[in-house]
Order: C-alpha cells, then structure tokens, then sequence
C-alpha cells in the first residue's frame, strides 16, 4: 500500500511540472493573455460550487450529460436569495427574505441528509 501511495505522489508530482511547465510557457508566449476572459472577474457562482464535497462529481456528471438534479435548483434559489438579501433596502424586505432563506437552507439541508443517508441522488 505504502508502495502505490508513494507512486501516485511522484506521478501527482510529474503531473503538476508539466502542469506548471505548460502554463509558464503560455504566459512567456502571451498566450494566457490571449485567452477568453483574461483580466476578467470570475462568473459569479451559480450554484454549483455550493455542492458539498461528496456530491460534486456525481451532481457534475449528471450536469454534463444535461441533466440537473433539483438540489440544484433549490442551490440556484439560495445563491439568488442571498444576493437579494445583500440588495434590500427596507427592514421588510430583509425580514421577508431571511425567512424564505432559512426555510431553503432547511429544506436543502433534509434532501442532503437523505441522499446522504440512502445513498441516492
């Protein structure tokens, strides 16, 4: 075992030179600034990167091939409600919009733990 960790660690290794290598000749080259979205802000998150760990690669490859799962939906709605949130003037508002926020979070956070628990997406 000690073996094969030892052997993926080098491999990780030669992968991140390359890695480093390669982005390193594209910056000398100025091909990095020629690249889409050079010097640009980051999009803004849409939902995806608050997919816990344990759900990203298989929420991604159900999102690849055009299939979103609800959790998803219900990420978009929370990321939506929080920019609002950020954005409201009145205490009203504020109020209103928390509220429907803790009812998402808790509604998300019972879908989790269940597929957590079944093991089903």
């Amino acid at each position: 075992m000690d073996e094969r960790r030892k052997a993926r660690d080098k491999a990780l290794r030669t992968q991140d030179e390359v890695i480093a290598r390669h982005l390193e000749e594209s910056r000398r080259s100025g091909e990095l600034a020629r690249a889409e979205g050079f010097g640009k802000p980051l999009p803004e998150a849409d939902g995806w990167d608050e997919t816990p760990g344990e759900f990203r690669m298989p929420f991604k490859i159900l999102r690849n091939a055009g299939v979103a799962p609800p959790e998803i939906e219900l990420f978009h709605r929370r990321a939506a409600l929080r920019k609002a949130l950020e954005a409201c003037q009145s205490d009203e508002e504020r109020l209103d919009i928390q509220r429907r926020l803790a009812e998402l979070e808790q509604a998300i956070a019972l879908r989790l733990e269940a597929m957590r628990v079944t093991g089903k997406l």
